[in-house]
């Protein structure tokens, strides 16, 4: 891709990655399995800092039930966005994740202040 080049940039100091794709596209669940490796395992993040988030367009079958990631993607927590039908659902999901962010962050400065302290 053309911006390999900035993907450095990106990843410093990130604390958490959320990967959307279009379920319905085969090329893009072949494309998930680089993003998650150059973003959550070179970094490396662990997996629970990284979201799945399969997108499904207005007006879609929106299979939801029978998407099934091969190792290692299917260790990851999965969201089903559609707008349409729950966007409530999607958001309180978010918030779920970007809570337990917030808490990897807060346990990692701890540790740090408790390392210079001893």
């Amino acid at each position: 891709s053309r911006f390999e080049t900035c993907w450095p940039a990106l990843m410093k100091d990130s604390h958490g990655v959320i990967i959307i794709f279009n379920p319905e596209l085969p090329s893009h669940l072949k494309e998930i399995e680089m993003w998650y490796s150059c973003f959550v395992q070179q970094q490396p993040l662990l997996d629970s800092q990284c979201l799945l988030v399969a997108h499904h367009k207005p007006g879609s079958a929106g299979d939801t039930e029978n998407l099934s990631l091969a190792y290692p993607l299917n260790k990851l927590k999965l969201i089903h966005s559609n707008l349409e039908e729950d966007p409530e659902d999607v958001r309180m999901e978010f918030m779920k994740y970007f809570r337990s962010i917030v808490t990897l962050i807060n346990e990692s400065r701890e540790r740090e202040e408790m390392s210079i302290i001893s």
